[in-house]
């Protein structure tokens, strides 16, 4: 199972959890119900899944972050360019931007972050 893709449900769920942690079993039980329409089972069984690749623990019927939500998708993002652009970012970014352009603010943004990782 891929530790760093979250499927549509799966994400939402963790976006549920990353929003509310840490919560208690309870809460985030009565949170899915009413967010997912999900039953007890079924929160239980997403939650496992999510705890056994690392995004979350659960102790004493409380739920915590292992991962913030920054963080995995930090790494999900890094995963991506490594196997669709052989780790290289200028690949990627040239990708991106041939077939959308990239508007001022964005490239504002990137300069910015260019410049604080030459420092």
């Amino acid at each position: 199972m891929d530790r760093t893709k979250l499927g549509a449900v799966e994400g939402r769920f963790a976006d549920l959890i990353w929003a509310h942690a840490p919560v208690t079993t309870a809460a985030l039980i009565a949170q899915a119900k009413e967010r997912l329409d999900w039953k007890r089972t079924t929160t239980y069984t997403v939650l496992k899944r999510l705890c056994e690749r690392g995004l979350f623990d659960l102790q004493d019927g409380t739920v915590t972050t292992k991962l913030s939500r920054e963080e995995f998708y930090e790494r999900q993002s890094r995963e991506y360019v490594e196997s669709a652009f052989n780790g290289s970012l200028p690949a990627f970014v040239a990708a991106f931007s041939r077939s959308s352009k990239l508007r001022p603010e964005e490239i504002e943004a990137l300069q910015k972050l260019i410049d604080e990782s030459r420092r």
